[in-house]
C-alpha cells in the first residue's frame, strides 16, 4: 500500500553536471537514463534555493521547466546551463517520466557548495569532469 503511494522505486536514471568547457568554466545539467528502456513524457523542473551566507535571508531562484518526449535507452539530454552564482544554493531537479504506463517521480539535489570541481571525477562515458547528484 505504501509503495502505491510513493510511487515506484526510481532507478537507472541520473541527474548530472558535466564540466563542457575547462577553459570558459561552462557548466552544463544533463539527464542521462541508464535504463535498458525508453522513457517517455520526462517532465524536469528545477531550482535553486537556500540562504545569504552573511544576512541569512532566504533566497530562491525562479523555477525552470523543461520535457523531452522520449529518452532512448543510455542516452543523455542536456537540461540546462548552470551558472557558478547559484552553486552555494541547493539545485534541486525533480524528474518525472513514465515506462510501460506507469508513473516515475524523483528529487536530484546538489547541495550548497557540492559543486566544486574538487568534486567532480572523470565520468568515462562521457570523457569529461562530472557530478552527479545525490
Amino acid at each position: 500500500m505504501k509503495e502505491g503511494i510513493l510511487g515506484p522505486k526510481v532507478e537507472g536514471i541520473e541527474v548530472l553536471i558535466l564540466l563542457d568547457n575547462e577553459i570558459n568554466a561552462e557548466y552544463n545539467v544533463y539527464l542521462w537514463n541508464r535504463r535498458e528502456v525508453i522513457i517517455e513524457g520526462v517532465i524536469i523542473t528545477s531550482n535553486g534555493f537556500g540562504e545569504h551566507p552573511s544576512t541569512g535571508e532566504k533566497i530562491k531562484t525562479a523555477t525552470l521547466r523543461h520535457s523531452l518526449e522520449v529518452l532512448l535507452p543510455n542516452e543523455v539530454a542536456k537540461i540546462e546551463a548552470i551558472m557558478p552564482d547559484v552553486f552555494g544554493l541547493y539545485n534541486e531537479y525533480w524528474v518525472s517520466f513514465w515506462v510501460d504506463e506507469v508513473l516515475y517521480d524523483k528529487q536530484f539535489l546538489f547541495p550548497p557548495e557540492s559543486i566544486i570541481l574538487s568534486n567532480f571525477n572523470y565520468m568515462e562515458a562521457f570523457q569529461k569532469k562530472g557530478l552527479l547528484a545525490q
